[in-house]
């Protein structure tokens, strides 16, 4: 069984990402007190009933919403099994109501990546924006944002990294060849040419390994990814919270104490990324517990076209989830060079509360409708 105080922690940036009400989150987390499958009280049960209440209710979405939170971490029984199954089941229904939203299905070897997709057209051919999440995240949790991308003019697919939801693919340090595939797959209903990435945590270091063998991809926006030293500095791995090792061992097909024996053939080398010429822009929280501060060095020594951005805050950046939403957007923007009215929104309403945070000495801004900007194209129903 999982740690419960940990999974309590480490649940809250994946439960504001979903715009889940702070007072119902706090509620239903301190309505939990076990582990134990679908027992009174645990962690399943919670998350799960409360998607049943709202998937009675008719609102499809916001029941997934609370489905993709109850199997957090990852899948380790029937419990979270059924809860995952009952988030893709009910996504499905919800994006075929006139969403727009696709299924896309990648073979990549003896494997498949599921993906969503939106703005394919074969005549258009628009930019291609890959999402992707890290080692606990599901493509559920990004698929709402498709809503919002199609109508920005680009084509958008969202994936899974390998070994997690119905991605079939084994995690390994070969998994990269995964976005390569999407593209191919995407080839004649975007332009494979100009490929941009947003992808936060284990995926951002997937599209960085991808784009030292793939000229196709223009730009990747990232934020809390591993890049060198957490795969070989075994002294930090033996400060990992235990559901980053556990997870990660299960995805690797090893134990915990096994663990390090295999980390170090993912890390990116020093030849690889000093051979980037594409821009990387890096959101890190400087009380990051799970990245270290070396890696941040070694993108500054290693990455020529590097736009870093530092949080005072822990992994994640939970206290600056609004923050994150803008400047991803508007990173994707100044990649593709697009001056745009809403580009200059974005950045009147980053740059302000940015000032804002050091005039005021604080962690966080309150986070208030970005309605000057007008809606990110990174959203859940609520923001």
């Amino acid at each position: 069984m999982n740690d419960v105080g940990e999974l309590k922690q480490y649940i809250i940036a994946h439960a504001r990402a979903q715009s889940i009400p702070p007072g119902r989150l706090r509620e239903l987390l301190g309505s939990i007190d076990n582990d134990d499958g679908d027992a009174p009280g645990s962690w399943v049960r919670a998350w799960v009933t409360e998607g049943d209440l709202l998937y009675g209710q008719g609102r499809l979405y916001d029941a997934c919403r609370y489905y993709m939170l109850a199997r957090f971490p990852y899948p380790d029984g029937d419990a979270r099994q059924e809860a995952q199954r009952r988030c893709v089941e009910v996504f499905d229904r919800f994006r075929q109501d006139d969403t727009g939203i696709q299924r896309l299905d990648v073979p990549v070897g003896d494997g498949l990546v599921r993906c969503y997709a939106s703005g394919l057209s074969r005549d258009r051919r628009p930019p291609l924006l890959i999402l992707m999440g890290g080692i606990v995240s599901i493509k559920e949790q990004w698929a709402y944002s498709l809503l919002d991308l199609e109508r920005t003019g680009v084509a958008a697919v969202v994936a899974e990294l390998p070994g997690i939801g119905e991605n079939t693919l084994p995690y390994t340090p070969d998994g990269w060849r995964m976005l390569s595939a999407i593209i191919d797959a995407v080839g004649d209903r975007a332009d494979p040419a100009h490929t941009y990435a947003i992808t936060p945590s284990f995926a951002g270091h997937m599209a960085l390994r991808c784009a030292t063998e793939d000229s196709r991809i223009k730009g990747v926006v990232s934020a809390g990814a591993p890049i060198n030293r957490f795969f070989t500095d075994t002294a930090w791995q033996r400060r990992l919270p235990r559901v980053t090792v556990e997870t990660l061992a299960h995805l690797v097909g090893t134990t915990p104490v096994q663990l390090t024996e295999h980390l170090p053939a993912w890390a990116l080398t020093a030849g690889r990324l000093t051979g980037l010429t594409i821009p990387v822009h890096y959101m890190a929280a400087r009380r990051d517990e799970i990245i270290p501060r070396d890696d941040l060095r070694f993108l500054r020594h290693h990455v020529r076209n590097l736009h870093l951005v530092e949080n005072d805050d822990v992994h994640g950046s939970p206290a600056h989830h609004v923050d994150a939403r803008i400047w991803t957007a508007r990173s994707i923007m100044r990649m593709r060079g697009a001056y745009t009215p809403q580009r200059a929104a974005l950045s009147a309403v980053w740059f302000g509360r940015r000032a804002w945070r050091r005039l005021a000495g604080r962690t966080s801004a309150p986070d208030l409708p970005l309605r000057d900007a007008g809606p990110p194209p990174l959203r859940t129903p609520e923001s």
